[in-house]
């Protein structure tokens, strides 16, 4: 697969006009391989809801401990002074005393109007999931029919008219790797048959969700993670990084095997550092097709933990079987900047992995923080077919449950075979939930009973 299976449509569509959008050139848009790119067009550009313009003091903390005040927990230092002891505070083993009990006390007291045997930690639970679904609740009728619909109502209390029915899912509210990549896709420059791209390195804030006060934040091309770099097995690569920091840097294309090693992109071993202002570039032929990552190794627990990394991706010349598929998501852990995210956000903000019944979804699984998470799929199975870049091939073996330590990758297929909106999330529970509900490293896989569907979830979100 190369970058060109992005949808031809979506680097023209005009944010100014959703509503021609939902009438029907949404479905003409889509691929079944790009949806996730795709759906760029449900993105920022078409939300007009500002972060600055919500209250984030009514908003549960972002840590899984006794609440906070807002942006303190998730603020690390300023990215033109930060030093790792400076960074210390913003590194999940800061809020380690924190624990789920701590702040079981905000589920003691009745709040007006709950149901029977309810605490606040129900009605905290609930409104997270509400703003997970927004306004796409109303569509899920005609997808998943009267009965089930019925069902989702009741466990969401739609009978309430909550406020959230009226607005865009939290996910569709915030910038989002596969969304930009939709929108704006990294496409190369070729220059006497070299790939040739262009990156900023940047200071930025970011927001975690579309709630809380943003973080300062370090990205490539003003994003966390930075787009994706995509390239097929035997191109030339020559990747152009300019420094905006006010401080050095470097860049490591995590898993590549150099034959030149001053290409490797480590200060002081294969290289100087990038001073402010300065361009670097490093060329090299991908020595084999995969999942792979690029990200600071300089500073690196500051600047990668701050958000410079990001996905490099080199699509097989020769497919295999196992390299067939409908659909494809990138998930990045990580878990310095602004707690425990996926793809620099925290759910309610987390983009889900959609599909359709009988297609088969890659889910290419990318460790850029500092701790193992085991990732949970409810309702489904993972093939894992890769590992690090390298095909497992008659190894492949099927799991529910797989745990990605830093700096490794592994490749995922899924047969959605069930409907139904399936919970998929770090086991590591503190991780995933706390006493105001799901937070932090959750999502799900929408699988809907037909690709049409899909068409209807995403006019859903543009109208």
């Amino acid at each position: 697969m190369s970058a060109e299976d992005t949808v031809a449509t979506s680097a023209t569509a005009s944010p100014a006009d959703p509503a021609e959008e939902a009438a029907g050139s949404a479905a003409n848009a889509i691929t079944r391989r790009g949806f996730l790119r795709v759906a760029g067009l449900t993105g920022g550009g078409l939300v007009a809801v500002s972060v600055a313009a919500c209250a984030p003091a009514a908003v549960p903390a972002w840590s899984f401990g006794a609440p906070a005040t807002p942006g303190a927990a998730t603020t690390p230092p300023a990215a033109s002074s930060a030093t790792p002891a400076a960074s210390a505070a913003a590194t999940p083993a800061a809020s380690a005393a924190a624990t789920p009990a701590a702040s079981a006390s905000a589920s003691a007291s009745p709040a007006p109007n709950m149901p029977a045997g309810w605490t606040l930690h129900d009605i905290s639970a609930r409104n997270v999931v509400r703003r997970y679904l927004g306004n796409l609740v109303p569509a899920l009728k005609g997808i998943y029919g009267d009965v089930a619909f019925a069902k989702l109502a009741e466990i969401l209390g739609a009978a309430d008219n909550y406020p959230e029915l009226a607005l865009k899912p939290a996910f569709v509210q915030v910038p989002q790797l596969v969304l930009n990549d939709a929108l704006t896709p990294l496409k190369p420059e070729v220059v006497g048959g070299v790939k040739v791209f262009r990156l900023t390195i940047d200071e930025m804030d970011w927001p975690i969700d579309e709630l809380k006060p943003t973080v300062k934040a370090l990205g490539y091309n003003k994003q966390w993670p930075g787009p994706t770099i995509r390239v097929t097995e035997g191109d030339k690569v020559r990747a152009i990084f300019t420094n905006n920091l006010t401080e050095t840097t470097s860049v490591h294309f995590h898993g590549q095997e150099f034959k030149d090693f001053f290409q490797d992109g480590v200060p002081f071993v294969t290289q100087l550092p990038i001073i402010p202002g300065e361009a670097y570039t490093y060329e090299f032929t991908p020595s084999r097709p995969g999942s792979l990552m690029y990200h600071s190794h300089h500073n690196a627990a500051v600047q990668q933990g701050n958000g410079l990394l990001g996905p490099f991706i080199v699509d097989p010349k020769t497919p295999t079987a196992d390299d067939k598929f409908d659909r494809e998501y990138t998930w990045i852990s990580d878990d310095v900047l602004g707690g425990f995210t996926i793809n620099g956000h925290g759910f309610p903000a987390t983009v889900p992995v959609l599909a359709a019944q009988g297609e088969t979804v890659r889910i290419r699984f990318q460790n850029q923080g500092t701790m193992i998470h085991p990732w949970h799929l409810h309702g489904n199975r993972m093939k894992v077919v890769a590992r690090d870049g390298f095909p497992l091939g008659s190894a492949a073996f099927y799991c529910d449950t797989l745990s990605v330590s830093p700096g490794e990758r592994y490749d995922v297929n899924v047969v959605a075979e069930t409907p139904g909106v399936w919970a998929f999330h770090c086991h590591i529970l503190p991780h995933a939930e706390g006493a105001d509900g799901m937070f932090g490293m959750v999502s799900t896989l929408m699988t809907v009973p037909k690709a049409s569907d899909v068409d209807a979830i995403i006019a859903a979100l543009v109208a």
